[in-house]
């Protein structure tokens, strides 16, 4: 596929760390709207914001497009979000007050050197609230761009409404392998043109509530495995407007050389694009 040129900035600004917390003042550095600024909430405990950073600062650094990295969910609000015309999320819809061992393959093997009765098993809770949901909401129906990644369907379990702005809800997920991605037959700028490609990653089972003619991504295990009753396949990826604004779902991403598949790559550019409507 040939890439296209971006004609947004020529200007790149990329603040801070993955662990900062929303950048303060940031509507005095605001972009005006020929100069673009994105906001990513990113990590969780399944997934580093190391790597979602590094992933995405090279789309968006291709791009030429600001964006400014937090991890404070607690923070997001009508106020942080408002300096924005774009605003990412990659993580889900828990946090672990109480603590964990580790999300890593040596978890059993961390919990056999605790005293169970001094350190509890872990116990999630959600974290966004409907204040938030309806933040992100307002934000879009006046005319911003939201792009929700990957896990970030999973907030839509717990807040009804992130879930009715963002589109749908996580259901489950196999263990990483292989699949395809390929456009449905729905229209639109964001596919047009592009192969089927594969990726090795989580193929996100998710749930979809609008309209079926937004659905412009399928992903398929072409080795006929399936999940939890479901099939080989399920919606991978939607775009429709919302208000004056406009959303994006993908649900690829849970590891850098997925986000970095040259057609997945290209699908981000577009879809940035598209919700800041420059496509």
């Amino acid at each position: 596929m040939k890439l296209f040129q971006p004609k947004i900035s020529r200007r790149m600004l990329v603040a801070g760390a993955a662990a900062a917390a929303i950048p303060a003042g940031a509507g005095s550095r605001a972009a005006t709207k020929a100069r673009p600024r994105a906001l990513a909430l990113i990590g969780d405990r399944y997934h580093n914001p190391d790597y979602i950073r590094v992933s995405l600062d090279k789309v968006f650094h291709e791009m030429d497009i600001a964006i400014d990295y937090t991890m404070d969910y607690a923070g997001l609000s009508a106020a942080t979000i408002k300096p924005y015309q774009l605003l990412l999320i990659l993580r889900d819809g828990m946090v672990w007050p109480g603590g964990y061992s580790g999300p890593d393959a040596y978890t059993a093997y961390e919990m056999m050197l605790e005293d169970a009765d001094k350190f509890p098993a872990a116990k999630a809770v959600s974290w966004m609230t409907e204040e938030q949901g309806t933040a992100i909401r307002n934000f879009v129906n006046a005319g911003g761009g939201f792009y929700p990644l990957h896990n970030s369907s999973h907030i839509s379990l717990s807040s009804r409404n992130y879930r009715d702005v963002m589109g749908g809800a996580y259901f489950g997920h196999p263990p990483l392998r292989p699949f395809q991605v390929h456009a449905t037959a729905n229209a639109h700028p964001i596919t047009a043109g592009m192969k089927p490609f594969i990726v090795n990653d989580e193929q996100h089972y998710v749930d979809y509530d609008k309209d079926p003619k937004y659905v412009i991504l399928e992903s398929e295990n072409l080795d006929g495995l399936t999940y939890e009753g479901r099939g080989t396949k399920s919606p991978a990826g939607w775009a429709y407007d919302y208000g004056k604004g406009r959303v994006v779902f993908t649900a690829v991403g849970h590891t850098i050389h997925a986000m970095w598949n040259p057609q997945y790559v290209e699908l981000q550019k577009r879809s940035i694009r598209w919700l800041l409507k420059d496509l």
